[in-house]
């Protein structure tokens, strides 16, 4: 006997050969969020961080979400997308944290493997950086 009633579309056509997976637990980007915003406010008090710097996470971390939603409304609208090597860069440049939130916020970018790998790398560039620079303009504690 047919199934009476006909399946309901996907929301967007899966397409053969996409790399597509599983997103991650939206508890891993939240948690990120509150270390690195813990651990920035800390360098910036304890280790007299330069004010520009959360400034500059903050100013890029705007343009990187507004990218995604508009990214996100392109997919939709099958229209002129933003390139994924842009969203890289905008994380890479310390937009990264805005971009972790319009992830999450527009489920966008999140179940692409590639573009995860790319992401988390950039993030993990950033920190380091981050982390190098701290480590070479903080006052030298105890002297």
């Amino acid at each position: 006997m047919p199934n009476p009633r006909p399946r309901a579309p996907l929301a967007t056509p899966e397409r053969p050969g996409r790399d597509l997976s599983k997103p991650l637990p939206a508890a891993l980007s939240w948690i990120t969020l509150i270390a690195f915003s813990a651990s920035l406010t800390g360098a910036y008090f304890a280790l007299g961080l330069a004010w520009w710097v959360p400034a500059l996470y903050g100013a890029a971390s705007v343009v990187a979400f507004a990218a995604y939603g508009i990214d996100k409304v392109a997919a939709r609208r099958q229209a002129n997308r933003i390139s994924e090597q842009t969203l890289l860069v905008l994380g890479l440049v310390g937009g990264w944290p805005g971009a972790l939130v319009a992830q999450q916020v527009f489920r966008h970018k999140t179940r692409k493997r590639s573009f995860r790998r790319a992401f988390w790398g950039t993030v993990g560039v950033n920190i380091l950086a981050l982390a190098a620079y701290v480590s070479l303009t903080a006052p030298v504690l105890g002297t």
